[in-house]
């Protein structure tokens, strides 16, 4: 009897779909004279139907040195912003982007309030007392992400399997877009070069580093 149950577990185990093993996706990410760029994000979403996992973690932007921190933050829809007021002064946290309109009224140093972000889309940040602060949400499809470091560098790690890769930055005109294959063993670096529009960000003078609400 256990032989038999044991055969049956092994041709059971046999007849399952082979789990996709993950592969490693790593990015290099230039302007046009061959400086790196941050802050751009890279997502991968299937495009084969296979299953998307939920959030696993939330997010956190904070107001710092009356700025916010981070400047660019990806999340997966469904997935939960903690925006905690780390300064000395008041801040009114607002949003008018399609993806997510919403307001956080007036509340002081040491607290912090959350939003849960459920569509994809692009979310910017602004700031009803200080008009110098911006940042902006990434809310992509699929748990599959990562954003370029200081030295243009990023990696995703993801299954086996045919995906839509989306690239976008701040000042990038048009998110760029194609269908990729990872194979399951770790790809070859790729190496994106864009065009990015002037960083038009509001810079605050240094006497308004002591001013606040």
């Amino acid at each position: 009897m256990r032989v038999r149950l044991l055969f049956a577990l092994f041709a059971l185990a046999a007849a399952l779909p082979a789990r996709a093993a993950p592969a490693e996706f790593p990015v290099a990410i230039k302007g046009p004279k061959g400086e790196p760029v941050a802050d751009a994000v890279v997502s991968l979403t299937p495009v084969d139907g296979a299953t998307v996992p939920p959030p696993a973690a939330d997010g956190e932007i904070a107001q710092q040195d009356q700025e916010f921190s981070p400047y660019v933050t990806i999340v997966q829809a469904g997935s939960k912003i903690v925006f905690p007021n780390r300064d000395k002064v008041q801040h009114h946290v607002y949003s008018l982007s399609k993806t997510k309109k919403f307001e956080l009224p007036l509340y002081n140093p040491g607290q912090a309030e959350s939003i849960v972000f459920e569509t994809a889309g692009l979310v910017t940040l602004g700031c009803n007392i200080h008009d110098w602060m911006l940042a902006y949400i990434v809310v992509v499809p699929t748990p599959w992400f990562a954003k370029s470091n200081p030295l243009g560098l990023a990696s995703v790690t993801a299954p086996a399997g045919r995906y839509r890769l989306e690239l976008w930055h701040p000042r990038l005109a048009t998110p760029v877009t194609e269908e990729i294959t990872l194979a399951g063993a770790d790809a070859a670096k790729r190496e994106f070069t864009l065009t990015l529009k002037p960083d038009r960000r509001i810079r605050r003078s240094n006497a308004t580093k002591s001013g606040g609400y």
